[in-house]
């Protein structure tokens, strides 16, 4: 496999990973993005804990979609992450009315 193979493979990954995330994000009341991923979720508590004089986030998701290209499978029922990085916690925005597709709207 030669290295222009392997950057059209990656680039088709991620091509298929943002289709995927189009397609699903609608089911979805929030957005969590930590230091490593990116997450959609129905659920989310987030929690400052202190041990040792150091302060880490703990981070609790149901029902839950990870921005990962290489995970084979992105739902998740339970998430649980710990991390001393800031997490940034942010509530889509649902529109008021949703018409049907194919309304011609």
């Amino acid at each position: 496999m030669s290295a222009e193979d392997l950057e059209n493979y990656e680039t088709e990954m991620e091509l298929s990973l943002y289709r995927e995330y189009r397609d699903v994000v609608g089911l979805f009341s929030h957005v969590v993005e930590t230091e490593r991923r990116f997450y959609l979720a129905n659920s989310v508590d987030v929690q400052a804990r202190s041990e040792g004089g150091e302060v880490y986030f703990e981070v609790t998701m149901n029902d839950a979609w990870v921005w990962d290209v290489y995970r084979p499978a992105r739902f998740v029922k339970n998430v649980k992450v710990i991390t001393f990085k800031d997490v940034n916690v942010e509530e889509l925005a649902k529109p008021d009315i949703e018409l049907p597709k194919g309304s011609g709207f």
